[in-house]
């Protein structure tokens, strides 16, 4: 049973209308083109798309050049088995390295090599026409703000 609430004129905010569904439909649309448009980029430059996410998250961990196995888990939405793996496959392609944790020699520190960083920059650069794109398609007038 989904939650009922009140909007501010006491009205039930639960019912979707047309619009919510025709907004979330073009939402799904536009994600999922952004998603085949990535796929082929990352293919083009022999990564598959999650070795680009694991890469493009290393390059875009806030406030430092590297990340724990955790922390990249955590990005990728993965099972930490599964990350584990998917680092020792960029490994083995000369992308990423581990390295002991500075602090704490049992934390391990996942670092983008020159390889992997100069593939992530080309690969993201792809992404950018698409990205404005999505910028200016999701500041549509009539689009509610639906926090």
């Amino acid at each position: 049973m989904s939650p009922h609430r009140l909007d501010s004129t006491g009205t039930d905010s639960s019912v979707l209308t047309k619009p919510d569904f025709e907004r979330l439909s073009h939402f799904r649309y536009q994600l999922n083109r952004f998603l085949r448009d990535s796929e082929s980029f990352c293919r083009r430059h022999g990564l598959t798309p999650l070795q680009y996410q694991l890469l493009l998250h290393l390059r875009g961990f806030e406030g430092r050049e590297w990340a724990s196995v955790g922390e990249l888990a955590e990005r990728l939405q993965a099972k930490h088995h599964g990350t584990v793996m998917l680092i020792d496959r960029c490994e083995e392609l000369g992308l990423v390295e581990r390295r002991p944790g500075r602090r704490d020699r049992r934390r391990i520190e996942v670092h983008l090599l020159t390889k992997g960083t100069r593939l992530v920059e080309a690969i993201a650069e792809l992404h950018q026409p698409e990205l404005r794109h999505l910028q200016a398609e999701f500041r549509l007038p009539g689009w509610p703000d639906l926090s």
